[in-house]
């Protein structure tokens, strides 16, 4: 299909030669397909957002798209083009096996043939991974926002919460559904003490990513903050508790949350694997849930909940 693309747009209108000034995002026709689309890929992969004015799924997939191809800072470009006032040009790329009976759609032209492709309204998330393959794939290095992302990252885990804060809110306001920007700026906050930010950002998160798990992860972890530092408050208490007796398993879960929130994450839950081993019903599976609480809250590949769940299973199905 791409070498007969390229072959049944040969002779038509080239307009002037493509030039670096080009916009990152632009309108196209037939008459500029060649110099926009076909010219401009053999420097830089040209994403084409075939729409037309009825196409409400269209409507709602352009700002998205908008959006990443910004963001992407001059990695891929986007030209937009209506079907319906582009006829001609629709029929031939149809006749070469273009799939453009189902719009939205968007190919990218790479070299002057169309390297991939994609139907309807991807999530942002998707959009993103979908342009970050479309530039690895073209000897591209990574997109501005993954870089950030690896700085803000690294900021939070050498403990510096407010460096990190501003990486990941630079990144949020590039890509506004990126789940793990908005998850690493709530536990950045809360790395900060700021529970109030922190509780205002989770309620700023695009009701799209909602429910995704690095949010649920960030929520989780926002919930145990409060509880932990309750918990901390009553440290005493809950030691006088369990040097009376070892099995008060309330006083462990105390423990465990107030242990999670000065960081002790191994001994947090090794307090509630304690309970579990020991008595793995008690009160309806309290302590596994509360566990089950820390991993979210830590991540699902953080070492401690790898140790801790390993740990958890061999107790569940010895």
């Amino acid at each position: 299909m791409n070498q007969i693309i390229g072959q049944s747009l040969q002779g038509k209108p080239a307009g002037a030669p493509y030039s670096d000034n080009t916009p990152v995002i632009s309108e196209g026709s037939q008459a500029t397909f060649m110099k926009d689309v076909i010219e401009a890929s053999k420097t830089v992969p040209v994403l084409v957002d075939f729409w037309a004015e009825w196409c409400n799924i269209c409507k709602k997939l352009a700002p998205v798209l908008e959006r990443v191809v910004t963001s992407a800072k001059g990695r891929v470009r986007l030209v937009k083009i209506d079907v319906e006032a582009n006829q001609s040009l629709a029929a031939q790329l149809a006749q070469a096996g273009l799939p453009l009976q189902s719009i939205p759609m968007v190919a990218v032209f790479w070299k002057g043939q169309i390297l991939d492709m994609f139907q309807g309204a991807p999530s942002e998330s998707e959009i993103k991974k979908f342009i970050e393959n479309v530039v690895k794939n073209t000897g591209g290095g990574p997109l501005p926002t993954t870089e950030l992302m690896s700085e803000a990252d690294t900021a939070l885990e050498a403990g510096k919460p407010e460096e990190a804060a501003g990486l990941y809110s630079t990144v949020i306001g590039e890509e506004l559904e990126n789940a793990k920007a908005w998850s690493g700026l709530i536990r950045a906050l809360l790395a900060l003490d700021d529970e109030e930010s922190a509780l205002a950002a989770l309620e700023d998160v695009p009701e799209a990513i909602a429910k995704h798990p690095d949010i649920e992860g960030a929520r989780a972890a926002l919930e145990l903050k409060k509880e932990g530092r309750k918990a901390a408050e009553q440290s005493e208490e809950i030691h006088a508790r369990l040097a009376a007796n070892s099995d008060d398993f309330e006083a462990r879960c105390e423990l465990a949350t107030a242990l999670n929130v000065a960081g002790k994450r191994e001994e947090a839950a090794e307090q509630l694997l304690y309970i579990i081993k020991t008595d793995n019903t008690w009160n309806d599976g309290a302590a596994k849930q509360q566990l089950l609480r820390f991993f979210e809250a830590w991540g699902h590949t953080d070492p401690v909940t790898l140790t801790s769940r390993r740990k958890l299973s061999s107790f569940l199905f010895s």
